[in-house]
């Protein structure tokens, strides 16, 4: 049996329904439908990690306000320094 892949097109459209969000309770109702606890735990785990990058917090800072792993916080500070999504959205 050959596993089905996702398409370009259906990234795309993931972020066609994502752009459509007009409020913070519009991205709660979908994410809710759309990922598990833990994942939106994970994610906004990210963005703090990002926010404490941004305003020079150390990786051991980083570590003990977010309980993040090192793996995961590497890839964030990866993308704060060469990413644009974190620069350019959370401040």
């Amino acid at each position: 049996m050959q596993r089905k892949t996702v398409s370009k097109k259906d990234i795309d459209d993931l972020f066609e329904v994502i752009v459509k969000l007009n409020s913070v309770r519009d991205c709660k109702l979908l994410f809710e439908d759309l990922c598990t606890d833990k994942e939106i735990e994970q994610m906004a785990q990210r963005i703090k990690a990002a926010k404490l990058l941004i305003d020079g917090n150390t990786y051991n800072q980083v570590i003990d306000k977010t309980d993040i792993s090192s793996a995961t916080l590497c890839r964030v500070s990866r993308c704060v320094q060469y990413g644009k999504g974190y620069r350019n959205f959370v401040k």
